[in-house]
């Protein structure tokens, strides 16, 4: 009886073991997962996101999480300590770097591609060239009318422009806008992608997106008589070209480091011209 008894609460010594090792064992492999969070420009989403698959093809034990809301709301993510990479289409600005130092965040810059935003309208507009000028006063609303531009295409035109939170909207809001703001009937769009399809749906339209965007449902114009090519954006020639970047908290360190390098190394940066955009080697 008393080995019976003795058996039995072995039994439940080893099951009880067993039972807690398990835990421990799912803990340990779930805690030696290595995990990377990324926000930011919409723009370099897809390079983000082939990278990422790539780099967890070879990496299994990292998780990589990637998601969009515009360069401002990564950066602000950065800086809250939210994120580990915050995608941007354009450069921190002098008052967030000021607020990331007081928050303990010391923003480090990494160029990770060219792009260009080309200027887009719907493929049955015949219009070929637009200069800055007159591309100010479609999207400040002091022309409305595509008759004043071209006899061969007419109707209201729609002007449709990225969001305030997006980098890309402060590239336009630059150069092209020169600090003026679009016009109250202009649309804004949340993502590159969805100015692209309003654009490919919208005959009167007219647009901005990355170079990654453009397909075969959107007419890409020159502005200046230039054209958003390679070669015209690598040399600066095109007046609306910009580099790409992410930007991490101090020089990136540990696997965060390996993650960019991959981005920065040969077959990274295969995977950003697959992605539509213009590598830096």
């Amino acid at each position: 009886m008393l080995k019976k008894c003795i058996t039995g609460i072995s039994g439940m010594l080893l099951t009880t073991l067993l039972f807690v090792n398990g835990i421990y064992g799912a803990q340990k492999t779930q805690n030696s997962k290595k995990e990377i969070i990324i926000a930011g420009s919409t723009t370099i989403l897809p390079i983000a996101q082939l990278c990422a698959e790539a780099f967890m093809k070879k990496h299994p034990d990292v998780v990589i999480s990637v998601r969009g809301g515009g360069s401002g709301v990564g950066i602000k993510a950065l800086i809250e300590k939210t994120v580990d990479i915050a995608d941007a289409s354009r450069e921190i600005k002098e008052s967030e770097i000021k607020l990331a130092l007081e928050k303990g965040v010391n923003p480090y810059k990494t160029t990770i591609a060219k792009d260009g935003i080309a200027v887009i309208v719907h493929p049955e507009n015949p219009i070929l060239n637009i200069t800055i000028d007159t591309l100010r006063d479609i999207f400040t609303g002091k022309i409305i009318l595509w008759e004043k531009l071209t006899k061969d295409f007419k109707g209201r035109i729609i002007p449709v422009s990225r969001d305030v939170a997006s980098g890309t909207y402060e590239v336009f809001e630059k150069y092209v806008l020169k600090g003026a703001r679009p016009a109250a009937r202009a649309l804004m769009a949340s993502s590159n992608k969805q100015v692209a399809i309003t654009v490919a749906q919208t005959k009167t339209s007219i647009g901005y997106v990355g170079l990654g965007y453009l397909n075969n449902s959107i007419k890409s114009i020159r502005i200046n008589g230039i054209e958003p090519s390679v070669e015209n954006i690598k040399s600066g020639k095109y007046p609306l070209s910009r580099s790409l970047y992410m930007y991490t908290n101090g020089k990136p360190e540990g696997v965060i480091k390996e993650f960019i390098d991959f981005i920065l190394s040969e077959e990274g940066q295969k995977l950003v011209k697959k992605a539509g955009f213009i590598p830096i080697k």
